[in-house]
């Protein structure tokens, strides 16, 4: 703690002949470098401990004003040095604020009695009418919010998380309001009880109140013009903007929030783009956008999605062209737990990389088109394995991660194919042999559910569904032969089926045994629960292997791996590939050919599959 000492009677002298004033100058405390000259028109209220006050501070680019406070009311105030604090309307009460800080042309900064800060309120995300079941707090990641809501309704294990965060916050949480440093603070009007650590720029803001922002000099945070922000937490790398009103919200790393959007009840996880429209109970987890004025997410959880105009989930049918943010892939869930999917017009279409039904009952059809002709709903079974957009996205996403790499919170795996998206495929292949072999091979179409499957289309889709598996499969050997995981698995953990947990995928077994494990006690702290995690995702390639040798052994059906069927698979993986990178060659001709690309973005796609053989060995 830096130490401070009594104002000398020449520096009192300054203080008061530059029009400064205080309710009791003992209980002004200075440091030891102190210099009173920058200060003119403050008054002093309470405690007051000032730092030192030597340097420059750049105000607009090119335009420097010398550090100091004028034209403020200070209570119960912690300044530190080089600080520049000028034009408080009201006043600041019962803050520290670090070194190295512009605040000008406030009106408030304050912190009241039972400040919470944002951190510990309880919200209801997918049932905007039911109870309570996310605590938000500044550690909160998509996959302890996913993990609290799908276990909502377990009462002994959700009683034992909320303990677990408040105690967390109990020990955590500052007895007043905190500004870090480098923090610039202009044209804002209130700000009520709200941590702000450093790197932040607030400008323009309309009013924070209860809300924590976690900025820092590698993710720094903006919050402009406009912006009511009330019990929210704001991760590293945000942007909050243009009139956003939010309220009890999580904000997570590098999302971006701009354009009139309001939201209020709702996450938003890593990179996530919300603009013009509103979010009322929603679950979005990574790589969520929404861009239109019209489009509502309530109620919903979503993920690496991209919401269109009013009914169609995803308005881009195609996408070649660099500036679209691609289609729907993990999907979009209702509270039910229902995967659904809503074509709007002949043609409209959406794509789901996860789960595609209606029922929550039912098994998926992964990598699929739903079309609607009238009344009537066409399923193209893994279609989506073989396009353009597929294609683009296994490309974009890792990409588009704009989170630095100290602030990554939240868990994203981005491989296309794992042992969760090619367990449903599995699946999928074993749907549609029962539909063929329930009906024979001389019919024209096959019903499933309320969906019409062309005979053509089940085709394709064992055809592309065997693609993806030999690929998978392949690729897996691989990186196994590479990562001295080839042979046995030294473990059977990772059998089974798989889960995605926004964005960590991992066996369902690790997922039953953290249940297990915060029950009975082995971990007691919200802490353990984040490192859990974290350790579930450093072991997902001995997990995967676990898994992919059994499916090996199944597909092939072999006793155990040798060089022979090593080398076979190989070979099974390379004609894969080629067959799938001439199919996608295929779509991309055909979206050519209609005339919306441009002559130069075709050739260049086409010039990156040429060079998909490169990663053949």
């Amino acid at each position: 703690m830096e130490d401070y000492r009594q104002l000398t009677a020449e520096e009192l002298t300054i203080l008061e002949n530059n029009s400064c004033w205080a309710e009791d100058w003992s209980r002004v405390l200075v440091a030891e470098n102190f210099k009173p000259y920058s200060f003119h028109r403050v008054m002093f209220y309470g405690d007051i401990r000032l730092g030192e006050f030597n340097k420059q501070v750049e105000v607009s680019q090119g335009f420097f004003k010398h550090s100091g406070i004028n034209d403020a009311t200070l209570r119960n105030v912690t300044v530190g040095n080089d600080c520049l604090i000028e034009k408080v309307g009201n006043y600041i009460n019962n803050y520290t604020i670090g070194a190295d800080c512009y605040i000008s042309n406030i009106c408030t900064l304050e912190t009241t009695e039972d400040a919470t800060f944002g951190e510990g309120a309880v919200i209801s995300v997918l049932n905007e009418m039911g109870d309570g079941n996310v605590t938000i707090f500044r550690d909160l990641n998509s996959q302890l919010a996913k993990f609290m809501v799908k276990y909502s309704q377990d009462k002994v294990l959700r009683q034992l998380l909320m303990q677990l965060i408040e105690d967390e916050l109990r020990i955590g949480r500052p007895e007043r309001g905190l500004i870090g440093s480098n923090v610039k603070i202009i044209n804002a009007k209130d700000i009520t009880n709200t941590v702000i650590k450093g790197y932040c720029e607030i400008s323009g803001a309309s009013r924070l109140a209860e809300c924590t922002v976690m900025s820092s000099m590698d993710a720094p945070v903006f919050i402009g013009t406009g912006v009511i922000c009330e019990n929210s937490i704001i991760c590293d790398g945000c942007s909050i903007n243009n009139s956003v009103k939010m309220q009890d919200c999580f904000v997570g790393e590098a999302c971006q929030i701009t354009n009139g959007f309001t939201a209020e009840a709702s996450l938003f996880f890593a990179n996530s783009f919300m603009a013009n429209g509103e979010a009322c109970a929603a679950f979005c987890g990574p790589f969520s956008a929404s861009h239109h004025k019209s489009s509502l997410l309530i109620g919903g959880e979503f993920s690496f999605y991209n919401a269109g105009s009013n009914t169609n989930f995803s308005n881009h049918a195609y996408k070649m062209g660099p500036l679209h943010w691609g289609t729907l892939e993990r999907g979009t869930k209702t509270a039910s737990g229902s995967y659904v999917l809503m074509p709007a017009t002949i043609g409209a279409f959406s794509v789901c990389f996860g789960k595609l039904m209606h029922h929550p009952d039912t098994r998926c059809l992964p990598f699929s088109y739903l079309i609607a002709y009238g009344d009537t709903m066409y399923l193209s079974p893994g279609r989506n394995i073989t396009t353009v957009g597929l294609y683009r996205d296994i490309k974009k996403w890792p990409k588009r991660d704009k989170r630095s790499k100290l602030s990554k919170k939240s868990i994203i795996n981005f491989d296309w194919l794992s042992p969760f998206t090619v367990g449903e495929i599995v699946e999928g292949i074993k749907i549609l042999e029962a539909l063929r072999d329930a009906s024979g091979d001389n019919v024209t179409t096959y019903n499933f559910h309320e969906y019409v499957i062309n005979a053509s289309s089940l085709r394709k889709g064992l055809k592309y569904y065997d693609i993806a598996l030999r690929i998978y499969m392949g690729a897996v050997l691989k990186r196994a032969q590479k990562e001295g995981f080839f042979g046995m698995p030294k473990s059977d953990t990772g059998k089974g089926r798989w889960t995605d947990l926004s964005g960590l995928l991992m066996p369902e077994s690790e997922e039953r045994r953290l249940v297990d494990d915060i029950k009975n006690g082995t971990i007691d702290s919200i802490q353990q629960v984040l490192d859990r995690f974290e350790d579930i995702n450093n072991h997902y390639r001995d997990y995967r292997w676990a898994w992919s040798y059994q499916l090996i052994l199944d597909y092939y059906h072999l006793e155990s791996l040798d060089e022979a069927a090593c080398e076979r698979i190989r070979e099974d993986y390379v004609r894969a590939r080629r067959a799938w990178i001439a199919e996608i060659r295929k779509d991309a001709e055909k979206e050519f050919s209609m005339g919306d690309v441009e002559q130069e973005v075709f050739d260049d796609f086409l010039s990156k599959l040429d060079h998909e053989i490169d990663y053949e060995n």
